[in-house]
C-alpha cells in the first residue's frame, strides 16, 4: 500500500508569516507545501504569484504542489515552473487544449496534474488519465478556505481508483476541501493518496499528531 501523503495548503496560514507556515509545514512531518494559485477569475479571490513561490523555495525542500485556479492556465505554466513547483496542477474546466497543458507541464519537468470541481463528473477526465501525474478532486467549490466537505463527492475518488486500476495507470489521486481527520479518512477509504488539508492543519495545536492521525 501506498504511503499516504499529507499537503497543508498554505490558503490558510496567516499571509504576514508565510515563511513561518512552510517552516510549520515542514516540521509537522507533512509531505508537501500546497499553494492554491487564485486569479480572481476563474475564482473570486486572488492569492499568490510565482513571487510568493520563488521566495518560499528557499525555505524548504518539500515538494510545491502548486494549483492554478485560473483561466488560461497555459500561460502561467512557464512561469510556475521557473519559480519552483514540482507539480503543477490545472483545471479542466479552464482549460480548452488540456491534453496540450498537460504536455506542457512535463515538458519543463515538473509533475501534470488536473483538477476538477464538485459539478464535474469523474468521467470527464477518462481521455486524459494517461497523460497526468496527479488528479485532484475539489471537495468544495474552489476561492476560500475553510468550507464544509461536500462528501458526496467521494465517489468521484472511489471511481478514478477504479479506473486507474483497471487501465493499469499510475496518477495520484488527490483531495482538497473541508479535510480534517473525520473526512481525512472517509477519503482515504475512497482511495485517496493525497490529503490536502487546509484550515484543520494549522489549526491544530499539535501539527506533528494531527498529520500522523490524518496520515492513519
Amino acid at each position: 500500500m501506498k504511503r499516504r501523503l499529507i499537503a497543508p495548503s498554505i490558503l490558510s496560514a496567516d499571509f504576514a508569516n508565510m515563511g513561518r507556515a512552510v517552516d510549520d509545514i515542514a516540521a509537522s512531518g507533512a509531505d508537501w507545501v500546497h499553494i492554491d494559485v487564485m486569479d480572481g477569475n476563474f475564482v473570486p479571490p486572488i492569492t499568490f504569484g510565482t513571487k510568493m513561490v520563488e521566495d518560499l523555495r528557499g525555505r524548504t525542500a518539500l515538494p510545491f504542489d502548486v494549483h492554478l485556479m485560473t483561466r488560461a492556465p497555459e500561460n502561467l505554466v512557464p512561469v510556475f515552473a521557473a519559480a519552483g513547483a514540482d507539480y503543477i496542477t490545472f483545471h479542466l474546466e479552464a482549460a480548452v487544449h488540456a491534453h496540450r497543458v498537460t504536455q506542457s507541464i512535463r515538458g519543463f519537468g515538473k509533475k501534470a496534474g488536473v483538477s476538477i470541481v464538485p459539478s464535474t463528473p469523474g468521467g470527464a477526465l477518462v481521455s486524459l488519465l494517461p497523460f497526468v501525474d496527479l488528479v485532484l478532486v475539489m471537495t468544495v467549490n474552489p476561492g476560500y478556505g475553510g468550507q464544509t466537505c461536500i462528501t458526496e463527492c467521494f465517489s468521484k475518488i472511489e471511481e478514478l481508483a477504479r479506473l486507474r486500476q483497471r487501465e493499469k495507470l499510475d496518477f495520484l489521486v488527490s483531495v482538497d476541501g473541508g479535510i480534517n481527520e473525520e473526512t481525512g479518512r472517509k477519503a482515504a477509504a475512497a482511495g485517496a493518496d493525497v490529503l490536502v488539508t487546509g484550515a484543520a492543519f494549522f489549526g491544530a495545536d499539535d501539527k506533528a499528531a494531527f498529520v500522523e492521525r490524518l496520515r492513519g
